[in-house]
């Protein structure tokens, strides 16, 4: 038998995603406006995913664009250090 998995928002999660992109994109010395630009998608955007004050959910194929652009395994993304 099958648990069933309980109502989660993530919103802690999404936030962790969003600090480490904006922690491997300032390492790669990437502005915002550069990194969406590679990606796609509007600096807004990537403002809000990596902004702490902001949940803001990512779909799993930027996730994978992001940590293509940025040159780094797509693991890294979801490391959580809380």
């Amino acid at each position: 038998m099958r648990n069933v998995v309980r109502s989660h928002d993530y919103s802690d999660e999404y936030i962790e995603i969003g600090y480490n992109i904006a922690y491997y994109r300032k390492h790669a010395n990437l502005t915002q406006e550069q990194l969406a630009e590679m990606v796609g998608i509007s600096r807004s955007h990537l403002s809000a995913i990596e902004a702490p004050n902001i949940v803001r959910k990512i779909s799993i194929d930027l996730l994978f664009k992001i940590s293509t652009a940025l040159e780094i395994e797509v693991y890294k993304l979801l490391v959580f250090h809380s």
